[in-house]
């Protein structure tokens, strides 16, 4: 590894985990670093997964005030979570390298997609709260709403985004924020909480996997960790547009890179 590359993909590692406290899509931020360092795209997606899943575990440390009061709901969505990135890890494995280099251009491009999305998943999600307002300040902390169209949600969540990490937060996002309204942050907070859980539960199969670059996903979990702890602080504070609005963008170009140079 030179210097210059694992730099790189240490500025990345802090954007990647800030974004994905703040907006979600921080592996488009990550992807692309590892593939500029030379590394063919199956090992730099599981080593992008292995090395941002300590910025879940630092959004979620940094939303621990919102996820107050949240535990009973977060263990019925526990499982299908973590069956989904367990399924998702399997499959990616299992996928030949060629097979998953012809599909990640559009999966970057749906990703992106997913990333654009957002602010109307975000209205349709406050549109939600707002018409079922008293029954969630109600069912706050109790898994009432939790049903099988919300677990079988977190799972075909968790399935994509152990396959593929990048749009699992907005995926998570809507599936919560539509079948289970609540408060945006607590809702953001309980995403960041589960999107950690899948990240977990596909780096434990990746690890044995031996396609991993752990120098590069050493240098991507401490950075990870501290843009994660920032974002959920930012996330308070500043509006996602301007950053969302730069990560689909460079997802695009990345898109067309991989899906011309395939």
């Amino acid at each position: 590894m030179v210097p210059a590359d694992g730099g790189l993909v240490a500025a990345a590692g802090l954007l990647a985990g800030t974004v994905n406290a703040v907006a979600g899509g921080g592996t488009l931020i990550a992807f692309p670093a590892l593939l500029a360092t030379g590394m063919p795209a199956l090992t730099a997606n599981i080593t992008s997964s292995v090395g941002l899943v300590t910025g879940y575990a630092g959004g979620a440390l940094g939303y621990r005030r919102e996820l107050a009061g949240q535990a009973t709901r977060l263990r019925a969505l526990a499982i299908p979570a973590l069956l989904g990135g367990l399924t998702g890890a399997v499959v990616l494995l299992v996928t030949p390298a060629d097979a998953f280099r012809a599909v990640v251009g559009y999966l970057v491009v749906a990703a992106c997609g997913l990333l654009g999305a957002q602010p109307w998943l975000a209205r349709l999600v406050g549109a939600r709260r707002a018409a079922a307002s008293a029954a969630s300040t109600t069912n706050r902390g109790t898994n009432s709403g939790v049903t099988w169209p919300t677990r079988a949600g977190v799972f075909l969540a968790g399935a994509y985004g152990s396959y593929f990490g990048a749009g699992l937060g907005v995926l998570l996002l809507g599936v919560l924020g539509i079948l289970l309204p609540d408060d945006i942050q607590r809702t953001n907070a309980a995403k960041t909480l589960l999107s950690f859980g899948v990240n977990a539960i596909g780096v434990t199969v990746f690890v044995v996997s031996a396609q991993v670059s752990w120098t590069f996903a050493a240098i991507l979990l401490v950075t990870s960790c501290a843009g994660g702890v920032l974002g959920a602080r930012l996330a308070r504070l500043l509006p996602a547009s301007a950053l969302r609005g730069t990560v689909v963008t460079l997802g695009l170009i990345v898109s067309v890179v991989l899906i011309v140079a395939r």
